[in-house]
């Protein structure tokens, strides 16, 4: 086995993977597993190629600070080249990114600074326009402007298609390759790279519901307006200026569900733990393959990894807030209970547990509030208030039980009761106890309320 100097060597050469249990059709798909780069995606690849094309142009030099506007991956691969060869980095980000990319970011040293995902291209808050003004800002700054910069696409045309290429010829060739487009790098480099070398090789555009690209693809239309979507790091409200559709035919518009779904069952069925964009593009991949009426063997990429999304898309708490998982519907209270004590969904803790116990189960599973239960008796409940007020002035305290600091004095509200009986619980700065009867169903909290009520909108 290879011994390497540097993590920047393990860049590309990324495994192909046929898929064995998903639903294909007549076709064969493999998996261009990007998510394998050191840094979790294929952006791995451009935030090398633009640094050292950079580099070698003399645009930057040592210890210079460079700045980009990213919805994610990109951030990610600019920072592991940028701390591997010791540039401070400075990245925008859209508000809608995950927690795990931006926790990510900043322990690789990148200053991170969020704006906001409502505003479109042109606003001064838009995170492209950001960064190009703070670029333009900060003294001897570079702006690496992944949107409009050739390094991006070249990274692609000269590295992952030839790659794509030579493993596909071990099973004689491919026929198709599903891509997303974000700043379009990927797919206008593999274009041009199969335009050459594979020319019969048939493009396939994965895009989110909201982004204006399949429109363009589908039906020449270039629309001035565009929706919102969760999935990161691909769709667009514009074409990026480095961008080339001229050989991409096909669209799909997937919508987020579906995304998320999809990406699931990728590691429900094959093992491979992808991100969001990853689920848009294997459900394009997989409509795709079964509209084909003969056998053809195609390639969808496999963009990033989903440990970026441990948070969101694989967090079953999160999809249901979002509308994305269904329970049963009751036409009751239950329905607005997120995490029902039936289902050993609630967080609880036992009156004989010490309050550190409490505290770190608050923290843990980011809830203020903890049902105590003696067995399947609800006896009280115990939120951040009660232990503060506890423990405050003598910390010993933390170690006290529970049963010394909760409120054992109830109001219950019973599961038929109107959501409008809601509204007071609240207002006195408290959580809804749901029963039914004597039986312990869960709580409701005002945030439980707002997603209920944002889901009956959408």
């Amino acid at each position: 086995m290879a011994l390497h100097a540097s993590v920047l060597e393990l860049i590309g050469r990324t495994p192909m993977v046929k898929a064995q249990r998903l639903d294909t059709g007549p076709c064969e798909l493999y998996l261009k597993l990007e998510n394998a780069n050191p840094g979790g995606s294929i952006k791995d690849r451009i935030g090398l190629s633009m640094i050292e094309a950079a580099e070698k142009r003399g645009d930057i030099r040592p210890g210079a600070t460079l700045v980009e506007g990213t919805a994610g991956n990109t951030g990610l691969g600019l920072a592991l080249v940028a701390q591997q060869k010791g540039y401070k980095l400075i990245l925008v980000v859209p508000d809608k990114m995950s927690r795990e990319k931006i926790f990510n970011l900043k322990a690789m040293g990148a200053e991170v600074v969020l704006t906001r995902s409502d505003v479109g291209k042109g606003h001064p808050e838009y995170y492209q326009d950001l960064a190009a003004r703070i670029a333009a800002e900060t003294p001897g700054a570079y702006f690496i402007n992944q949107f409009g910069n050739p390094d991006n696409p070249a990274a692609h045309e000269h590295g992952t298609g030839p790659e794509i290429l030579e493993q596909m010829a071990e099973v004689g060739g491919l026929d198709a390759i599903v891509f997303g487009c974000g700043s379009s790098g990927t797919m206008t480099g593999l274009s041009r790279c199969f335009a050459g070398k594979a020319p019969h090789v048939e493009l396939v555009l994965a895009d989110p519901v909201g982004s204006i690209l399949a429109q363009y693809i589908n039906e020449g239309v270039l629309s001035d307006k565009s929706g919102s979507w969760l999935v990161e790091g691909i769709g667009e409200d514009f074409l990026p200026s480095i961008s080339d559709f001229s050989r991409v035919r096909k669209a799909y518009a997937i919508p987020d569900a579906e995304s998320f779904h999809t990406a699931r069952e990728l590691l429900a069925k094959e093992g491979i733990l992808g991100g969001s964009s990853t689920g848009t593009l294997l459900a394009a991949a997989l409509r795709y393959c079964r509209e084909q009426t003969a056998p053809k063997k195609v390639v969808v990429l496999v963009p990033d990894t989903g440990n970026k999304y441990l948070s969101k898309m694989y967090n079953d708490y999160w999809m249901l807030d979002n509308g994305f998982l269904e329970r049963p519907r009751h036409g009751d209270l239950r329905d607005l209970i997120l995490r029902p004590y039936s289902q050993h969904d609630t967080v609880v803790v036992g009156p004989g547990d010490l309050l550190t116990t409490a505290y770190q189960r608050m923290k843990l599973y980011d809830v203020s509030q903890l049902p105590v239960m003696d067995g399947d008796r609800l006896v009280g409940i115990v939120d951040e208030s009660d232990v503060l007020l506890h423990v405050y002035g003598d910390e010993a305290r933390f170690r006290d039980p529970v049963s010394t600091a909760m409120v054992s004095k109830l109001e219950k509200l019973d599961v038929k009761s109107p959501i409008e009986a809601l509204l007071p619980v609240f207002d006195r700065g408290q959580v809804a106890i749901v029963t039914d009867g004597e039986r312990f169903l869960g709580l409701i909290t005002r945030i439980d309320l707002l997603n209920y009520l944002r889901r009956r909108v959408q």
